[in-house]
């Protein structure tokens, strides 16, 4: 190859040529040289324009409820001042953001003041019952005493609501025996057997979790107490809440194994495990949380109702703790005798017997996170404790494998074949230490 000499007068760099990388560059600047966005964290800009649009918005409906326009009322002022926070928010957020960010903006607004609506109503259902029943939730009785030597013109000092309470605890765990694993493995068949059997047990419960509650203790009474001749008692109304507990149960518990990855089953279908290891062992422990909050749902449906337990169990004013026989009341349906009475005393007792529904809920909602809340691979400590146990068994047991075929210190080396008695094709006999034996072929 032929190299061109170099032109005279040419200058040669005072280094020889190299590769330069592009330094880094500020964290504000992007490569494009504009200004980098923080997306994660508030920008003071945020803050002044929510607060911004606020102000302004409260103050125009002011003007046009009281200076302008004949309006009046909270609720009618609440909506009015919405819509302009709305639009004052988007036009704010359209003088430093383009048309995407200004739409985004704008539905984030909505979800959080949904959200936000949603907690004031509940904090305000809260705070309703108990402050309306706090004249009776202060006595003692009320919580140990049932309602058997107490009429409607005694005072809060007598009776209370411990009847309801062991009646709604009895029926709902009878329902919840009956509808949990009912509906755990109406749940895993869905899943895990396909087909149109499968497809119409689906359309079933679907159409089922919209199913009124007098509907579903219309069909226990028709069945239960008018066919088979069983009094009015807490049983069937269990029976009457599982009508209604179980489609919610299945539909949840379904939605939440299809969120199961399929690649968890193919594993174990590799491993040469059947279906039911696959479905036992590594779908169910996968959505526990999930099927928790499946059973939280359902509880919650069967909990609430008034008029399955009406029709089923009857009303009483006594502690019955029979399931079998004799009527039996509950907490809602309690509430609602209670409620209806125009004395002001049961009136107290009738939002006591609700704050205390509220209460049972809370605690059934907090046991049922803490037992079956974990998620998938969290160990309970008693778990945890069997598997470093077995994990030290197993460690000692190859431990003893690796020693029993390992040859010891005092074994001697194998005798080679060329020196053996026999010649190199003779088989290798162990050299006995008997002086007295006598090799295979000779004469004693």
């Amino acid at each position: 190859m032929t190299v061109a000499p170099e032109a005279p007068g040419a200058r040669r760099p005072p280094w020889p040529p190299r590769t330069e990388l592009p330094g880094l560059l500020p964290r504000t600047e992007a490569p494009g040289g504009e200004r980098r966005r923080t997306l994660t964290a508030l920008r003071d800009t945020d803050v002044y324009a929510v607060v911004g649009s606020l102000a302004a918005a409260l103050a125009l409906t002011w003007l046009l409820f009281t200076r302008l326009l004949p309006f009046d009322g909270v609720v009618g002022f609440v909506v009015t001042a919405y819509g302009f926070f709305l639009l004052l928010y988007a036009l704010l957020v359209s003088f430093d953001e383009s048309g995407p960010a200004v739409v985004d903006r704008i539905a984030a607004a909505v979800v959080r003041s949904l959200g936000l609506l949603l907690v004031a109503i509940l904090a305000v259902v809260v705070v309703y019952a108990l402050v309306e029943g706090r004249k009776a939730l202060v006595h003692l009785n009320f919580f140990t005493q049932d309602m058997e030597l107490a009429g409607p013109l005694e005072p809060l000092s007598v009776g209370g609501a411990l009847h309801a309470a062991l009646g709604t605890l009895i029926m709902i765990v009878i329902a919840l025996v009956v509808t949990v694993p009912l509906g755990l493995v109406c749940a895993v068949f869905l899943n895990e057997v396909p087909g149109p059997f499968a497809r119409f047990v689906r359309t079933i419960v679907e159409a089922m979790t919209a199913l009124p509650s007098i509907v579903a203790g219309l069909f226990i009474y028709a069945t239960v107490i008018l066919g088979l001749g069983m009094d009015q008692s807490g049983l069937a109304a269990s029976f009457a809440l599982s009508v209604m507990m179980l489609p919610i149960i299945i539909r949840a518990a379904d939605v939440v194994i299809r969120l199961v990855p399929g690649t968890l089953r193919e594993a174990a279908y590799a491993t040469g495990a059947s279906s039911w290891r696959t479905a036992w062992h590594v779908v169910l422990p996968t959505c526990r949380s999930g099927l928790t909050t499946s059973v939280i749902l359902g509880t919650a449906r069967g909990i609430g109702e008034t008029s399955p337990v009406l029709l089923t169990a009857g009303f009483t004013s006594e502690t019955n703790l029979d399931p079998l026989h004799g009527p039996m009341v509950s907490l809602p349906l309690a509430t609602f005798e209670f409620v209806k009475s125009p004395e002001p005393a049961m009136a107290s007792r009738g939002f006591g017997t609700a704050s205390l529904l509220m209460a049972l809920v809370l605690l059934l909602f907090v046991a049922a996170r803490v037992v079956g809340g974990r998620g998938p691979g969290h160990l309970t400590r008693r778990q945890e404790h069997r598997r470093v146990t077995a994990s030290r068994r197993d460690a000692s047991r190859f431990a003893e494998r690796g020693a029993g075929a390992r040859p010891s210190a005092d074994a001697k080396p194998p005798v080679p074949a060329a020196d053996r008695p026999d010649g190199p094709s003779g088989p290798a006999t162990p050299q006995s230490s008997d002086p007295f034996r006598t090799r295979p072929g000779s004469s004693s």
